[in-house]
Order: C-alpha cells, then sequence, then structure tokens
C-alpha cells in the first residue's frame, strides 16, 4: 500500500511544505562509512579494535547493537535508507542502477531533499550515495543536495598492487601505504567537512560525511597496522565445514565477485594479513571521525547537533568461508547504528532489532519535520528516548528478487529464492554454525518469521542485475544464463 503513493512522493510535493520556522532546530550530521562490519568498540566484533573516537561518541548517545542494512551492498543499501524504501520495493538492488533512471523513481523525495524543502542548507562529501556522488544529469537538473563537496576516492594506490588476487582489479588489494594519513582521500574528505564546520553555517544544516575506509583497498599508514602486532592478532571464529548444512542456493550470492575467498587467502597465505589491514583501516576511519567530531565541539554547535554514524552493510573476514559481503548472515548485514545530540539518551544502548530503513523517519521525528507518507521504515524516536521501549518491528535484509533475510531479538530465518531456508538461534549460538530450519521443534518458530518477509519483490531495475542471481523457471541464471545445477558450486 505503501509504495502506491506516488503523488506524495513525487518532486511536486517538495513545493507544498513551507521552510521551517519557529524555534531553531537541531542541526544534522550524519556520517557514514563503507563496508564496516560490528568490528567497532561498542558492538564487540572484535576484542582488539581500536575505536576510541566512536567509543567517545557512543558515550554521548544511544547504541543499537542489532541494527541492520537492508541490502548487503553498497548501491541498494544506500538507495534503501535514503529513500525510505525497501530493496524489493524499489527494485535496486545491484550496483550500477541510478534510482531515477526508473520513471516510477524519477521524482522520489529523498532523505536530503525533505530536508532542503523544509528550510535546511544540505552539505554533502565523500561516499554518502552510491558512488560519492549521483550522475551529472541528476546533480543539474534535479538537485539532491545545496552543496557537493569533496568527493573523495579510494586513493591513492599504489604504483603496483601489493597482492596479486585472483581478480585483478586494482581495489582488491591490501597493505601498509601510504606514508601519512593526510595523503588518503578520506582525510580530505574529513577536512572539507571540517571547513564547512568551522564557517559555522547559518540556519539549520544537514552536513552528510561518507567515509570509504575499510572499504578494498585496505591501506592505511604503518602507524594504524602497529595497532594490530601479527604475533598477537586474534582471527575470526571460523567453523571448518560449517557450509555444510546451508543450502547450495547460498552460495549464487557470491558469483563473480572479486574478493577473494577464505580458500585461496590460506592457500596464498594472506588470511592473517587481510584481517590486519582490515583492523588498521577501521582505526584509521575511527581517527577521521574523530577530527570530524572535534571539529563539531568546537564549533559550539555540538549541543544542538543529532549525531548519526552508521556503516551501510558489514564485511566477512572467513566466516563462512566468505571475504566481503553479499551475504544474508549476521557478519555481513549487522552494522554499526547510533545517535547522539538533543533528544538522545546518553550513554545506553538498545538490543532489540533496527534497520537502516530507520534513519529517515527517525531524523524528521527529532527534527520536528512534517512526517513523509510511504516510508517504509520506522521512528527510532521511542528508544532514543527510553532504550528500554519495546520495538515491535524485526529487521529484513534483501539481496537480489526473493532472498530475504529476517532478524528478530533472537532469530535469524533466511529464505532464498528458490524456496530453501536457515535459521538461526543467536542466544546459543551467535556464529551462526547450525542451521535449524529443518528440525521439527522449531517449525513454529520458522512459520512466524516467514510471515514477516517482504510482501513484494519488485522486478530488478533494467541494468541492475550484474553480480546478482534470478531465479527463471526454477533455475538461478547469472547475467541472463543457467547456472548448471550438477555442476561446481561457484566460487569456493
Amino acid at each position: 500500500m505503501r509504495h502506491l503513493l506516488w503523488p506524495l512522493l513525487c518532486a511536486g510535493a517538495l513545493g507544498s511544505f513551507a521552510r521551517a520556522e519557529g524555534p531553531a532546530r537541531p542541526n544534522v550530521l550524519l556520517i557514514c562509512v563503507d563496508d564496516l562490519n560490528d568490528w567497532v568498540g561498542p558492538w564487540k566484533g572484535h576484542p582488539q579494535v581500536r575505536t576510541p573516537r566512536i567509543d567517545r561518541l557512543a558515550q554521548r548517545g544511544t547504541t543499537f547493537t542489532n541494527a541492520h542494512c537492508q541490502a548487503p551492498l553498497c548501491n541498494p543499501s544506500r538507495t534503501s535508507f535514503l529513500t525510505g524504501l525497501r530493496p524489493s520495493t524499489t527494485g535496486v538492488y545491484a550496483l550500477n542502477v541510478w534510482f531515477r533512471d526508473d520513471p516510477k523513481w524519477k521524482n522520489v523525495v529523498t532523505l536530503p531533499q525533505h530536508f532542503m524543502a523544509n528550510g535546511y542548507r544540505v552539505l554533502t562529501c565523500g561516499k554518502v550515495f552510491h558512488d560519492a556522488y549521483p550522475p551529472v544529469a541528476d546533480r543539474t537538473n534535479g538537485k539532491e543536495v545545496t552543496v557537493w563537496g569533496h568527493h573523495g576516492s579510494m586513493g591513492p594506490l599504489p604504483p603496483a598492487k601489493f597482492v596479486e588476487t585472483p581478480d585483478p582489479i586494482k581495489a582488491m588489494d591490501w597493505g601498509v601505504f601510504p606514508d601519512r594519513d593526510e595523503q588518503l582521500d578520506d582525510w580530505k574528505v574529513a577536512d572539507w567537512a571540517i571547513g564547512q564546520l568551522q564557517s559555522k553555517p547559518e540556519g539549520p544544516f544537514f552536513l552528510s560525511v561518507g567515509f570509504r575506509r575499510p572499504h578494498v583497498p585496505c591501506f592505511a599508514p604503518r602507524k594504524w597496522f602497529d595497532l594490530y602486532p601479527d604475533d598477537t592478532l586474534v582471527m575470526p571464529p571460523v567453523l571448518v565445514n560449517d557450509r555444510d548444512d546451508t543450502p547450495r542456493f547460498s552460495w549464487y550470492l557470491h558469483w563473480k565477485l572479486p574478493e577473494p575467498r577464505r580458500q585461496w587467502l590460506q592457500e596464498a597465505g594472506q588470511e592473517r594479513a587481510l584481517v590486519r589491514a582490515y583492523l588498521a583501516c577501521v582505526s584509521f576511519m575511527d581517527s577521521q571521525v574523530g577530527r570530524v567530531l572535534d571539529a563539531l565541539d568546537a564549533s559550539g554547535l555540538a549541543e544542538r547537533t543529532i549525531v548519526v554514524l552508521l556503516s551501510d552493510h558489514g564485511w566477512h573476514l572467513g566466516e563462512k568461508g566468505v571475504t566481503g559481503k553479499n551475504t544474508l548472515w549476521e557478519r555481513s548485514t549487522r552494522v554499526p547504528f547510533l545517535f547522539a545530540g538533543p533528544n538522545v539518551s546518553a550513554g545506553v544502548s538498545h538490543s532489540g532489532p533496527v534497520e537502516l530503513l530507520d534513519l529517515y523517519p527517525t531524523l524528521l521525528d527529532l527534527t520536528g519535520l512534517p512526517p513523509r507518507a510511504g516510508l517504509e521504515g520506522h521512528s527510532l524516536a521511542p528508544q532514543l528516548a527510553n532504550a528500554e521501549a519495546p520495538r515491535e518491528w524485526p529487521a529484513i535484509t534483501t539481496h537480489g528478487p526473493d532472498n530475504h533475510a529476517v532478524r528478530d531479538e533472537r532469530w535469524r530465518f533466511i529464505r532464498y529464492a528458490d524456496g530453501s531456508e536457515e535459521l538461526y538461534d543467536h542466544t546459543t549460538d551467535p556464529n551462526e554454525w547450525t542451521n535449524l530450519a529443518h528440525r521439527a521443534e522449531h517449525t513454529a518458530t520458522r512459520e512466524g518469521l516467514a510471515r514477516k518477509l517482504p510482501r513484494t519483490s519488485a522486478k530488478p531495475l533494467p541494468g541492475g542485475v550484474s553480480r546478482l542471481i534470478e531465479l527463471r523457471d526454477g533455475s538461478p541464471h547469472w547475467e541472463g544464463r543457467p547456472i548448471q545445477p550438477d555442476g561446481p558450486v561457484p566460487m569456493r
């Protein structure tokens, strides 16, 4: 029903809202991090990780310890939390689709646009939209924000790759590089954001800052690697033959990805090196978050600025035999998500399931902006006022048509496009090592969670099926070609 309310989602609705009036509304600082899993202090995903600046931010606000993305891939995840709509509603499942290319979504009002329409100066830098900036036509003809800042990039890159991975893509690399923090483009993204805060914008502002680390290439200067000596490095828990009780279809979600699989990492002697590089990049990213937060404090605006920090999705480092994202398991869907500032309880956490989709309605509540019909998330304002407030909705993650995971406070239920299923009990099995889906004693639980699955399943937008599996006539296809059911499992 919600997705049929197109008149309320059209750009013409922007003009119907008056500019912000009355008491000064709070500012918003939105910090988006790329490929950051729960290896961050408050989320306790890795015992050695050092993220003192994000830890300090968490003490000022409310941390959601059971937060999940709506898609385990950059573009569909960001499209979802910026539009307030699920991938199964929009049909944006892959990397290479700009949602406004579809006439149905051409005029949808995004979160930044809604703030602009209500008197906010909206500034963005780095990777917030995928990839950082929308196509040129949309930046010039259909304005997404007030000011586009420093674009940012994955760079700089060394003259030659450090690691010769099975896929020669330059971004799939890791190691000590460059010499100084200032040489990394995330530093320059932070610099641009700092400059905006130092200028103390007049009126309420919405500043979004997108950092690319720890997304590959996992490069950082030596000092960040030194935080994690190889001889004491703790590796993530991995169960041999963990995939023996998972459906065959689960492998198809990783078809033709550039990330090397765990088996290759082991054979090449790179498994520990990648874990160490990822941790180093997390700590470097934390330092850039700290620089922006310090500038906010120095500006005198912190007390009337809502700060949100989130990641677009998680990342595997060997768990389930996977390196990278693109799964419906906990490691790929669980994300850091926290709020701090006015009307937010400090130093507390909420363990109920929440979604990045909740960002849009929550910020409207916290800033007092008019609500929007058709948003598919739910405001977290009750939980931000009282971390013990109950929450009735589960978190749902989608990866490609008809592949969904449902996560509540205890369970993860997965159903794939071919009907195969998984069920995990997080009270006894936090690593999701034992699939309970076919055990009779859990039938009622499985059926109850299945009733939470999305009722719509939009077809992929044209051009957006690359690297995703489609089910056609009951069999999996990749880029229109059938995958042989008796062939080898892809990309082990």
